[in-house]
């Protein structure tokens, strides 16, 4: 295992635990959507079982406070991003990362193709509205970067009805929900992912407690070692998980599941994940959103990195 930049020696072969699985509660920042989709295969097809671990996943929603659960003992793991795990520990709370989902952020800004727009920065060369949260450290970094002169920021609005309905509005978007929406409804979206502007943190990120980390290396192996396979299982087919979780989220129906799931495969898995195994982390890149968002002025003082995130390694 590794622990930042220090090794710490932990076989995946995790050993049966003496009194049985262990319990984990593992909270979710959204409701069951494909984002997630690793986790419940980890769950549907028994890996978690496999590994001696008995997972209760908690569906989230707007605002859970994810990284909260976690430093408080109320979740034993949870969903959140990188930019959260160094606020966090920069307000002294004890969280780390051991597994990234996304690569590649898919928050993105979508735009109408008919716009004519050949990068991220023509949104911001261009009059027009971009519906954006205010306040978002990506949303800083763009105005950093580019500037709003040109645009009008408006207050986003939770789904695609006012794009829809402006020719001329661009709006924020995970390319795994606002754009399929969008095309569903007719409409035929662009979208530039945050990421190639230069702010990219890891996303969908699992967290735990780092005394969780350093004192029960075998049970985040076991953790890691199902949220792998899980994840294999579902980029390789998501029909049986999706199926899973459109009981729990009636509201998206399975065409959209399937979407989601195709849209956000080559944000999972990239040529890094090949070698190394989905989920890793890298120093570098830590070291690369810490700087950005002292910058940003989201964190006075950049904590640790080292001290941020967890590798397993076989």
């Amino acid at each position: 295992m590794r622990f930042g930049s220090m090794v710490v020696v932990a076989s995946l072969l995790v050993a049966p635990l003496a009194y049985g699985a262990e319990k984990i509660r593992f909270a979710l920042n959204w409701v069951p959507e494909p984002e997630f989709g690793g986790i419940y295969a980890a769950k549907e097809n028994g890996t978690f079982g496999k590994n001696n671990l008995d997972v209760d996943i908690q569906p989230g929603g707007a605002g859970t406070p994810t990284w909260q659960l976690v430093a408080t003992g109320k979740a034993d793991f949870a969903v959140a991003s990188a930019d959260e795990v160094l606020i966090a520990r920069q307000q002294n709370a004890d969280v780390v990362a051991i597994f990234a989902t996304y690569q590649t952020c898919p928050q993105g800004l979508m735009a109408h193709t008919a716009r004519g727009f050949k990068s991220i920065g023509d949104i911001f060369s261009n009059s027009g509205k971009v519906a954006m949260e205010p306040g978002l450290p990506y949303v800083n970094y763009l105005k950093n970067k580019f500037g709003f002169d040109k645009v009008k920021v408006v207050a986003y609005d939770g789904g695609p009805a006012a794009f829809l309905n402006d020719p001329q509005m661009t709006q924020q978007c995970f390319v795994t929900s606002e754009p399929i929406a969008a095309k569903k409804a007719g409409a035929d979206p662009k979208v530039f992912l945050i990421a190639d502007a230069g702010y990219n943190p890891y996303t969908a990120v699992i967290i735990t407690q780092g005394k969780t980390a350093r004192d029960r290396p075998q049970v985040v192996a076991s953790v890691v070692k199902s949220l792998q396979a899980g994840w294999r299982t579902y980029l390789d087919d998501p029909k049986p998980a999706n199926a899973t979780m459109m009981k729990l989220n009636p509201e998206m129906d399975a065409a959209t599941f399937a979407a989601a799931a195709e849209a956000q495969k080559p944000l999972i898995e990239t040529d890094e994940t090949k070698k190394a195994g989905l989920g890793t982390m890298t120093r570098e890149r830590w070291e690369t959103l810490a700087k950005q968002l002292v910058e940003l002025k989201v964190i006075e003082k950049a904590p640790p990195v080292d001290q941020c995130y967890v590798n397993v390694k076989d």
